[in-house]
């Protein structure tokens, strides 16, 4: 601490006359306004040190910089003890029992700016923003019954992305984070534990911080239903387990039907790589409504076409799990897990031309993911962990797989999910370059599919697990015979590089 207390009195004493007591009243109470331990209290004081340091080397006035770094913005977050507890919903349930089974279910969601990011100001805009993120800022914990989150109140850190993405969040230590907040180059991503909120969620939180990190650096905007004023008291509405209030059905949702494989062999690092297929989405909506279809459908059609060039069975059912945002059914503001899943689930030998399949499709979206549907699917869910919810911990986690069968990896082929359309305010708007979504790897399916959309821009992401191009030299194939130009993006493969100088 004393050598933290050095470096602040020199850069105070460097600067003007004036600017010399509220800088000092500035540090004071900062200190003030922290119980944390002595560790997590220095790197505090050192990130508001270069942010002010970046702000006076980039010609901002010492008063501006004052203003932007209010420290009121940081509330009583800092300052009082870590009591809070979350229990996980209905749907996060599963996610830390199958991290027995080496499965530890993640996704990502980056914003790509037109600038190069400022690491100083990044971390005060998480520092700043983690506070209206209570259930975020939390660990891991095992209780009797279920695991639980715990709230976590410490020093939260930006990491420079030096390595391949997902890799593993160690949630067994003590005080781990439930997620990253990650940069390279002009791109701020977030990787997730599935544990601790769904997409929706997840975009939530990094529209949050895109606003409080380009406000540091003097865009103001507005906020709107999906961007948070970090100076709001989080509302209770946030945090509901929305699975308690679905209405109750007689037909279980729920299935284990074993699927297909692709074929191409397992690789030891995953992901392998990450693919990015750009495409102009007037045109790519214009396609699907000409063939009578929405982009989740001839996205799906095209997938399971692409799934049987890329297996050397010839009898068997491919399937796709689709996610299906519940808050269109039950309009909510939980920042929690509020999701379900229906299935793609065709025969390999009935995968013909586009039209058939499209057609095929067609008929599966319009019958399963319907309100009606997916409340089956939900309850379902509620009720198996109502009927486990006294069977301890230590026993839960022998028969997780069998108690949640229809989530294995074994009864579907890959994963399509849509997060839709996403923007920001006009004032943001004009400093993001694009955005993607990225599943994390698993240990059976040899990829997964993404899709998000910004300013006629849809980007399709492949998560693959295999070295084998077969599924998505097909996609592509299938795409361009559809007149669909595809700009493509990504990594090299992952095994033949430490660090990545691709866009990813």
């Amino acid at each position: 601490m004393k050598k933290t207390k050095n470096l602040i009195t020199d850069f105070i004493n460097s600067v003007e006359p004036e600017f010399q007591a509220p800088l000092e009243e500035f540090f004071i109470n900062l200190q003030e306004r922290t119980e944390l331990t002595e560790k997590d209290t220095i790197q505090l004081i050192n990130d508001f040190y270069h942010a002010f340091l970046y702000y006076r080397q980039n010609g901002v006035d010492l008063s501006v910089a004052l203003e932007r770094l209010d420290l009121a913005n940081m509330g009583g977050f800092y300052a009082r003890e870590a009591k809070q507890w979350f229990p996980l919903d209905h749907s996060a349930k599963i996610y830390p029992l199958a991290l027995g089974y080496n499965q530890m279910a993640m996704f990502r969601v980056s914003a790509y700016l037109k600038e190069p990011v400022v690491p100083e100001i990044l971390q005060i805009a998480l520092t700043f923003s983690i506070k209206r993120f209570p259930q975020f800022a939390t660990t891991l914990k095992k209780g009797f019954f279920w695991h639980y989150l715990d709230s976590r109140k410490g020093h939260y850190a930006i990491e420079e992305e030096t390595a391949k993405p997902f890799e593993p969040i160690r949630v067994s230590l003590t005080n781990s984070r439930t997620f990253k907040v990650l940069y390279y180059q002009n791109r701020i991503s977030v990787e997730i534990f599935h544990a601790l909120t769904d997409g929706t969620g997840g975009i939530v939180f990094l529209k949050t911080l895109i606003r409080e990190y380009l406000r540091l650096l003097g865009v103001h905007s507005n906020p709107d239903e999906t961007t948070l004023d970090i100076n709001v008291p989080t509302l209770s509405e946030e945090n509901v387990n929305e699975f308690e209030n679905i209405e109750k059905t007689e037909t279980s949702g729920l299935m284990n039907k074993k699927a297909l494989q692709m074929s191409g062999k397992l690789t030891r690092v995953k992901p392998s790589q990450i693919i990015h297929f750009k495409m102009d989405t007037q045109k790519l909506l214009a396609t699907a409504r000409r063939r009578n279809t929405t982009i989740t459908g001839y996205i799906g059609a095209l997938n399971l076409m692409a799934m049987k060039y890329a297996t050397e069975s010839l009898s068997g059912e491919l399937s796709i799990q689709v996610p299906v945002n519940m808050r269109k059914f039950y309009p909510s503001l939980t920042l929690r897990n509020f999701s379900m899943y229906f299935s793609l689930r065709l025969p390999i030998e009935d995968i013909k031309s586009k039209t058939e399949t499209i057609e095929i499709v067609n008929g599966q979206l319009k019958e399963n993911s319907t309100k009606e549907k997916m409340t089956e699917m939900a309850y379902s869910t509620k009720n198996l962990v109502h009927k486990i919810r006294f069977i301890p911990l230590a026993v839960k986690r022998p028969i997780a797989k069998q108690i949640y069968g229809f989530l294995g990896e074994r009864a579907y082929t890959s994963t399509l999910s849509n997060l839709g359309v996403i923007s920001f305010a006009p004032e943001l708007t004009e400093h993001i370059e694009s955005l993607d979504f990225v599943l994390g790897p698993n240990n059976i399916n040899r990829t997964s599919v993404t899709l998000i959309t910004f300013e006629n821009v849809t980007t399709l992401s492949i998560t693959k697990s295999t070295n084998d191009p077969a599924f998505e030299e097909s996609l592509l194939a299938l795409l361009e015979a559809d007149q669909i130009p595809v700009e493509i993006e990504g990594s090299e493969l992952y095994e033949s590089k430490k660090h990545l100088s691709t866009r990813k």
